[in-house]
């Protein structure tokens, strides 16, 4: 079995944001290749999804699936991104880990969303 490690700095955020986006309802999965630095993981959940013990409760719930699932599914020498959603919240574990299975299969053969257009301002 494989370490896990964390994503902690912003460039390595914005840097997993420019790779395969897989949407889900309770949350968007984000995966990009690494360089070799193995398996490691992020989470991000914004004030919109609520106060912050929503917002830690959300981040426990995820930090678990994500600990769960990466080390079998995961994509080798990958960053990957978790980003709430609102309507992660009220969704049961069991219906999150089932997506996040989908999102990583999907992640896996290179089926992400199509790209997002740019805002203009």
């Amino acid at each position: 079995m494989s370490t896990l490690s964390t994503i902690r700095t912003r460039a390595e955020f914005l840097a997993a944001n420019r790779g395969l986006r897989v949407a889900r309802p309770g949350f968007v999965l984000l995966a990009r290749p690494n360089g070799g630095q193995g398996k490691r993981y992020g989470i991000t959940v914004t004030r919109k999804i609520g106060n912050a013990v929503v917002r830690n409760r959300m981040k426990r719930r995820f930090r678990a699936l994500l600990r769960a699932a990466l080390p079998e599914k995961g994509l080798p020498d990958h960053d990957h991104v978790l980003i709430g959603r609102d309507r992660g919240v009220e969704r049961n574990f069991a219906s999150l880990r089932a997506e996040l299975a989908e999102a990583l299969e999907l992640a896996a053969r290179g089926k992400g969303d199509p790209p997002r257009r740019r805002r203009r301002r």
